[in-house]
């Protein structure tokens, strides 16, 4: 990597990029990032950004409306600074889920989001396991879809004598689960939810045999962990021998970190694409997976012009 290339941390997960830095044998970038009196952000970059591809690293995890106005203010600095292209390297895509109109007179904030990106002045986005795909047409710059996948199979492949049922907690999640299970030569169970009518609880249907079996749930993200824990329980009522959970950002919030230590879970394997809180690691149920190396790995071939999409072959 050569002086045209520079990489920045906002303040939403410094230690993911100043291990991505480390990756690319490279310094971080010196900026600074206060806040005025009244909760304004500000931004001053403090060295020459003429001419040179710049690669800001902040997942808009909580506070989410922060960290994002942060990325814009730091992103609009750059632009101003004449910076040669700005990345934006998003591990979480906050607002991914409001991608479409579920119920009339409601937003599509991924897209809003994807609009203000590009107005700030970013030429490129990078994200990693958005909620859903179709976010990359919101926006009219290139867009990376990176996957945990690699990162989760060089975890997952040594560690069961015998191959685990890879289990989709929806039908949502069955695709991503099935490239799973096909890559590692497991079986494959889905979590069918049903719930017969208003105020009575979720029914789980199981779908594949978990008797005697290690199962391993997986999803895209853990937000309140309800989900996860009433999986995790129906199969344990289904005779399944241990039951750990697999996913990529650890959102947790509300009441999640409380239902995973109370739930029959023996273990949630995550990334630190949004960094983990104390009260999460305190639990002891966590096992944290970097995605720095993927990350790294992604920046150095989009600065060389080589191709991204051959990490996940």
């Amino acid at each position: 990597m050569f002086k045209s290339t520079c990489v920045f941390s906002g303040t939403a997960h410094p230690e993911l990029a100043k291990q991505i830095a480390t990756y690319l044998e490279l310094p971080l970038g010196r900026c600074r990032t206060p806040r005025f009196s009244d909760g304004e952000v500000f931004t001053e970059i403090q060295e020459n950004v003429r001419g040179v591809d710049v690669y800001v690293i902040q997942p808009t995890c909580a506070p989410v409306n922060e960290n994002l106005m942060e990325l814009l203010v730091m992103a609009d600095a750059l632009k101003r600074a004449s910076a040669g292209s700005i990345t934006a390297v998003l591990p979480y895509y906050g607002y991914a889920r409001q991608d479409r109109k579920a119920a009339p007179r409601t937003p599509i904030t991924a897209k809003l989001v994807a609009d203000l990106l590009s107005a700030s002045g970013i030429n490129r986005v990078v994200a990693i396991d958005l909620h859903a795909a179709q976010i990359q047409g919101f926006f009219n710059v290139p867009f990376d879809h990176l996957f945990a996948m690699p990162v989760f199979l060089e975890h997952l492949r040594p560690r069961f004598s015998e191959p685990p049922v890879y289990v989709s907690p929806d039908a949502g999640g069955v695709e991503r689960t099935r490239a799973y299970a096909k890559r590692l030569g497991a079986d494959l169970a889905i979590i069918d939810k049903r719930r017969e009518r208003a105020g009575v609880s979720e029914v789980m249907h199981i779908i594949g045999d978990v008797r005697d079996r290690d199962c391993v749930i997986l999803d895209d993200m853990i937000d309140t962990a309800g989900t996860l824990t009433n999986a995790a329980k129906a199969l344990s009522d289904k005779g399944a021998k241990r039951v750990l959970a697999a996913a990529t950002h650890a959102v947790l919030s509300g009441p999640a970190v409380e239902r995973i230590a109370a739930s029959c879970l023996d273990e949630v394997i995550v990334t630190d694409t949004i960094p983990l809180s104390p009260a999460a690691v305190a639990t002891g149920k966590f096992r944290v997976l970097s995605v720095a190396r993927l990350l790294g790995e992604a920046i150095k071939r989009i600065h060389h012009s080589d191709s991204v999409s051959s990490l996940f072959v």
